[in-house]
């Protein structure tokens, strides 16, 4: 039997991609089993207290289910797997340079921080506490360091408006880290990867008190108040604003 009996040379690009479907459900399967195997963190996060409504912050808290529709995709979850894996590449790429960088304490976790009885914490990507590279040292030191790898539409608005008016979650984000890991002297130094082009911006983020502050206030209400089962005021009066259009939990607080 020849090869041309069994396969159809010709075959059209839709065929072909038709071919690889099952493939892709497979993994996508796996992906999606996996994720919803896994444990949440039962905890607020320094990663999410700074964003615009305390009420999704509350059902966060609590690991409320998400609204219908609104779980991640697969690809989303390949989107979160590229962006762990961007930080490894840009940590060897600044060890390469010469820094030295540190991504885990002596016993091998994460460096973070832990308040309100372990109700609060949050884990941060390194921090870079010395330069062994030719000439002076870019940067003051020892100082936090965070990296995000966003999109190109994004990273062109972050190296344009800069980080806390693009993204105030990721800067409410470093304050904390930078207060709770004692790194308040020296900038934080933010990298950010353009995962289309990888284009690679840094940015300097002095040590925000007022933000801190503000944060940690917040916690301290969010907690006792989610616990006791008040819900605290939603982030718009309209449910169609840009804060409620696209929230997970749109459906359930509106009900």
């Amino acid at each position: 039997m020849l090869i041309d009996d069994i396969l159809d040379l010709n075959s059209t690009t839709l065929q072909r991609e038709a071919a690889g479907n099952p493939i892709v459900e497979a993994i996508d399967r796996a992906l999606l089993a996996k994720e919803a195997a896994t444990e949440p963190r039962r905890y607020l996060g320094g990663s999410f207290i700074a964003s615009d409504c305390e009420r999704a912050i509350q059902y966060q808290y609590e690991v409320t289910p998400v609204d219908p529709g609104k779980e991640f995709p697969a690809n989303v979850l390949r989107i979160f797997k590229r962006g762990h894996a961007m930080e490894d590449w840009v940590a060897d790429w600044l060890r390469d340079a010469g820094f030295m960088l540190k991504t885990a304490d002596a016993n091998g976790y994460q460096f973070g921080f832990s308040s309100c009885g372990g109700k609060f914490k949050g884990h941060a990507d390194g921090v870079l506490i010395g330069w062994q590279g030719e000439g002076p040292a870019p940067v003051a030191m020892p100082a936090l360091w965070e990296n995000k790898a966003v999109n190109d539409k994004t990273w062109n608005q972050m190296v344009r408006l800069g980080v806390k008016k693009t993204k105030p979650v990721y800067y409410g984000q470093v304050a904390l880290y930078q207060h709770y890991l004692q790194l308040e002297e020296n900038p934080a130094v933010f990298t950010i990867v353009n995962a289309n082009t990888m284009q690679l911006h840094v940015e300097l983020i002095p040590f925000d008190a007022a933000e801190c502050q503000r944060l940690i206030d917040r916690a301290a209400r969010i907690i006792p108040a989610t616990e006791a089962g008040d819900r605290l005021p939603r982030g718009s009066a309209d449910p169609d604003s840009f804060v409620c259009r696209f929230c997970n939990y749109k459906e359930r607080c509106w009900a």
